[in-house]
């Protein structure tokens, strides 16, 4: 599939796609309004962004007098964005358009004899990209973008590396020709959580990932913090433990926290009348609810554990709201505990659990995806962490030929 083009439009045109994409469906005398541009103009705009398909009427406003007005909001003709994640056990994918109207989404599990084959895990990829975009309705014909959210540091300089993601992402820049964008999962998370999920109406907070593994995503004056190299968030690389008995090791604190180490923790402790020890997470938590003493006090050591960190997160980046995310950490019984400790440790904020269980990754990617879209289109320099441009027109680069609008 070739990448959708990108019409040029006059500056007029521009100003009432841009605020439509902000603002949601208005009516025409108050797009003039509320854009400072005379009825001739106002037309003329509306007129040209009309025959593209880029804006649409989404019916009438009956005013107090009698008088009708037509509302204008974005047009199927302005396309669609997806995001990916692509996780440790499944890909997920959604298609949105561009003023966020869910329009189809996908999964498909990666299986275990898979796991580490890059080419395997990329034909996945592709195969749920495909099947999103055959959920989309007809008259949404122009996919613009794809943002792929991976479980890794994202940088251009640590793109092709060995193990990295050019190799998963092969087959997807193939088989879609339009500009792929590459950012970490947690980083997405916390993009999802600001636009759909907990932390809507807040311009800082941080989403702190437990799980399998253990991450942060920072979100400061409504812009994701990245970092000078893109790390930003990385918290599970800090040294631990700090004592005079133990010497500190790289990545020590997500070793700690990771649910595989709690696991390995309760069967060393677990008592032999409680019968077999758990061997999931999710089967430890399942028994804390049913009341088995061991496990409710693993559960509780590990939500103080949880709550020390976030405590450490507040004293570094003052962030007003922690939302707690992950397989592990939005797990109801571990919320008040993780409050308690934090605040016993530090100054009082705001924690509270992500309301979009497993799709806000793939819905933070499609935002990034949907804000690029809307850039190219709007002539606006957005740059993400990683922007792919299509395979066809990277080879023009290479001649001489052409070059790409947006590249960041």
């Amino acid at each position: 599939m070739a990448a959708a083009e990108i019409p040029n439009l006059t500056d007029s045109a521009r100003a009432v796609l841009r605020l439509l994409a902000s603002h949601g469906p208005v009516t025409r005398p108050k797009l003039g309004a509320m854009l400072d541009l005379s009825k001739p103009t106002m037309s003329a705009a509306v007129s040209e962004l009309s025959a593209l398909g880029l804006v649409a009427s989404r019916g009438i406003e009956r005013g107090a007098i009698g008088r009708t007005a037509t509302i204008y909001g974005i047009g199927p003709g302005a396309g669609y964005a997806i995001g990916i994640d692509v996780g440790a056990a499944q890909v997920r994918a959604v298609a949105y358009s561009m003023d966020a109207q869910k329009l189809a989404s996908a999964e498909e599990p990666i299986p275990e004899t898979i796991a580490g084959d890059a080419d395997e895990i990329g034909a996945v990829v592709l195969s749920v990209a495909r099947a999103t975009m055959a959920g989309v309705a007809r008259s949404f014909r122009a996919l613009r973008a794809i943002a792929v959210a991976v479980p890794r540091i994202v940088s251009n300089d640590r793109f092709d590396r060995p193990g990295g993601p050019s190799a998963v992402l092969g087959l997807l820049r193939r088989g879609i020709e339009v500009p792929i964008i590459l950012e970490n999962n947690v980083n997405c998370a916390a993009i999802g959580e600001m636009h759909f999920g907990a932390a809507q109406g807040h311009q800082t907070f941080a989403f702190l990932q437990v799980g399998v593994r253990v991450g942060l995503g920072f979100i400061t004056e409504g812009r994701l913090f990245r970092g000078a190299g893109g790390a930003a968030g990385e918290i599970g690389r800090m040294p631990f433990p700090w004592s005079t008995s133990e010497t500190p090791y790289r990545e020590g604190l997500e070793h700690y926290l990771g649910s595989r180490a709690l696991i390995e923790r309760c069967r060393v402790d677990w008592p032999e009348h409680e019968g077999m020890p758990p061997d999931s997470a999710k089967d430890l938590f399942a028994r804390a609810l049913e009341g088995s003493p061991p496990a409710v006090a693993a559960v509780a050591r590990h939500a103080a554990d949880i709550g020390r960190l976030a405590a450490g997160c507040i004293g570094m980046l003052d962030p007003g709201l922690i939302v707690l995310g992950g397989g592990v950490g939005r797990n109801p019984l571990m919320t008040d505990n993780v409050a308690h400790v934090a605040a016993e440790l530090a100054w009082p904020t705001r924690i509270a659990v992500s309301s979009l269980e497993d799709g806000g990754t793939a819905l933070g990617a499609m935002k990034l995806a949907v804000d690029y879209s809307l850039g190219l289109m709007l002539r606006e320099g957005r740059h993400p962490a990683v922007v792919l441009p299509p395979l066809s027109e990277q080879q023009q680069d290479a001649t001489g030929t052409t070059g790409h609008a947006g590249d960041g």
